[in-house]
């Protein structure tokens, strides 16, 4: 499944995502980019990634699974998020996956992830998942709302070059059931660990401004969120049409 692990560490780079992705067709399935700072690294939604010089990690892998059809391409996003989830409860934090992906701690986020993907015909040539996890940072200077880090929530300083192999060693056992027919195993998992799934909260639904409450069921066969209503009525939203109200 994962052999020797090829790491590739920068001391600066604009975008672990964007090197990936211009190196990709020379570079084996698994292959990681890390870096110590990145000048432009990008989050979710066209937004910009804060993480302190050496204090966190910021990382993508590259996928060539091959054998994945265009149509469960959200496979490789579940795997991506639960194996990061696998890290952080071996480190004796329990998380919950923020649909589609982020990472959250209660309600900070402590985990973003971009996912970047090539279609072939109809199969998914290749995905890269670019990853922050906040580490060590303690204050955060951006505007994000509710960031926090492992060390804030354990009072642990961490060695980010250690930490990184087991990180990538378990979300490549995630992809593993993902490339050899274990979705199953994945979407069970993926459910269970959704935020928020069960729990009347507030929402925000972005293509009208309007707020309601609901709660989450889970997610349809195009891998858009499924909520209810308090009057029973099912909604589906695909992404960046619904907001959280934290």
């Amino acid at each position: 499944m994962i052999g020797t692990l090829h790491i590739k560490w920068f001391e600066e780079t604009d975008s672990t995502n964007t090197q990936l992705q211009n190196d990709r067709h020379n570079l084996e399935n698994l292959a990681v980019y890390a870096a110590y700072f990145q000048t432009a690294g990008r989050g979710q939604r066209g937004n910009r990634w804060e993480s302190k010089r050496g204090e966190n990690l910021t990382f993508s892998i590259l996928f060539k699974p091959g054998n994945i059809a265009a149509q469960d391409q959200f496979v490789i996003s579940k795997a991506v998020a639960l194996g990061i989830v696998d890290y952080l409860a071996q480190r004796g934090v329990e998380c919950r996956i923020k649909w589609p992906n982020d990472i959250y701690y209660n309600d900070l986020k402590i985990c973003g992830i971009l996912i970047e993907n090539g279609i072939s015909c109809d199969k998914l040539a290749y995905s890269i998942a670019g990853i922050g996890i906040n580490i060590n940072q303690e204050k955060f200077d951006s505007n994000a709302p509710n960031p926090t880090s492992l060390k804030l929530i354990t009072g642990k300083e961490y060695d980010i070059q250690q930490e990184l192999p087991d990180i990538v060693c378990l979300i490549a056992g995630r992809y593993n059931q993902a490339i050899t027919g274990k979705t199953n195993e994945l979407e069970k998992d993926y459910l269970e660990l959704l935020y928020r799934k069960g729990e009347y909260r507030n929402y925000i639904d972005c293509t009208t401004g309007d707020s309601f409450e609901a709660r989450i069921t889970g997610l349809d066969d195009q891998a858009r969120l499924k909520v209810e209503t308090r009057d029973g009525e099912i909604k589906v939203y695909a992404f960046k049409e619904i907001g959280y109200v934290i």
